[in-house]
């Protein structure tokens, strides 16, 4: 597994040693030593699996601390443009933002540890967007900050722009701003 720095401490752009030969190709997109040796040793506790069409944009999420979650993120069918903003006061990059590609074809895999508000759009038909969890969902520590907040100011590169239209829940459109509630949000 190669790891990519991404400037921002703890999350890492993980890509697979991959095997190939006249039947196909082979990897590992997880084995737990090598993953604890190279990112975090991080108890996974829970998979997520989502397929969205093309345009539909999820996030920002997050959860609260005391249920916060590391997460290792992979598209295993089309196309997602992801994002994630630094959620943690004392870090370097406080209300930054990091975005990346992930796709079937580049087979890349996103670690976010705890502490960031990650959201994606799926750029193909029938993306396949799959994450562990290292913390259970619990409903009442769900947050999130709406995808085009303007102090956080998130590149969603050429994508968005492109779309004939964008598919945001009902819930999504109406996350509140990051200014108005970064002062509840402690991940110290």
């Amino acid at each position: 597994m190669e790891i990519e720095d991404t400037g921002f401490d703890g999350l890492k752009v993980l890509r697979p040693k991959i095997f190939s030969d006249e039947r196909g190709i082979f990897f590992e997109f997880f084995n737990r030593r090598e993953f604890n040796d190279l990112v975090l040793d991080v108890n996974f506790v829970q998979d997520n699996h989502a397929v969205s069409f093309r345009g539909v944009l999820r996030g920002m999420h997050f959860q609260l601390p005391s249920y916060a979650q590391d997460k290792l993120i992979r598209v295993t069918n089309g196309e997602a443009y992801c994002v994630v903003a630094d959620l943690r006061r004392k870090s370097n990059t406080y209300g930054k933002t990091f975005s990346v590609l992930l796709n079937d074809a580049n087979k890349k895999q996103l670690f976010i540890p705890k502490g960031f508000a990650n959201g994606y759009l799926s750029l193909e038909d029938n993306t396949v967007y799959q994450y562990k969890c290292s913390n259970y969902y619990n409903k009442e520590s769900e947050r999130g900050i709406i995808w085009n907040d303007p102090t956080l100011d998130i590149d969603w590169g050429e994508y968005w722009v492109n779309m004939d239209h964008l598919i945001i829940s009902p819930k999504d459109r109406t996350l509140p701003r990051f200014k108005d509630i970064k002062d509840k949000i402690k991940f110290d």
